[in-house]
């Protein structure tokens, strides 16, 4: 057998009471002609060298996908006790790799879909997951509002979900996420004094 392949269309099948999925399966290194299809698992394709969508969803889990960046307003690491601070992440378009598995190129694409805020840490600490990015002022989508002065180091996860595609082949979703921690960020919290300012 000179080559295994994931088919453009493949198609789940079932041989002998188990579900596996089609495979085109060449005698030599030309894809042309066919040669037949067989019935695999991903189990006995990953012995036999073929590509399975197993093996895109470890490429996928493999690849270095950015954590988001984390922008807080107000600005300059500062901000008040009891006043609603803005978090958002720039990070929302889709990421792009191309990979080849076992002789075919891949590309996998990764697209966020979900936030995972950490506002703080300790007794003061909170999470919130959002599909929301959040957006600058005065869009106040994602706020927290911080009960007690210190320090703290906010940080935004973000999941990928992804999809994948063999050569010009259509796009397959692949069923698991990946989620990628982001790096926290130094904030003061610190409380606001009035004064009577005359004319």
């Amino acid at each position: 057998m000179g080559g295994l392949a994931l088919c453009d269309q493949p198609g789940t099948c079932n041989i002998e009471g188990h579900d596996g999925n089609l495979f085109n399966v060449y005698q030599d290194d030309s894809p042309e002609p066919l040669d037949w299809q067989a019935c695999l698992t991903d189990q006995e394709a990953q012995h036999l060298g073929g590509l399975t969508p197993g093996a895109v969803q470890h490429a996928f889990e493999r690849l270095a996908w950015p954590a988001s960046p984390l922008v807080v307003q107000p600005p300059d690491g500062r901000t008040l006790v009891n006043f609603d601070t803005n978090f958002y992440t720039t990070n929302t378009a889709p990421s792009t790799r191309t990979v080849t598995l076992i002789g075919q190129q891949v590309t996998i694409e990764a697209t966020p879909t979900q936030y995972l805020w950490h506002f703080a840490s300790g007794s003061d600490g909170a999470d919130l997951t959002t599909t929301d990015p959040g957006a600058a002022y005065p869009d106040l989508r994602v706020t927290y509002r911080y009960l007690h002065v210190g320090d703290v180091s906010p940080s935004v996860d973000t999941t990928y979900s992804g999809r994948y595609r063999v050569g010009n082949g259509p796009w397959r979703q692949i069923p698991a996420t990946l989620t990628v921690p982001g790096a926290p960020v130094a904030l003061r919290v610190v409380s606001a004094t009035p004064h009577l300012v005359g004319y």
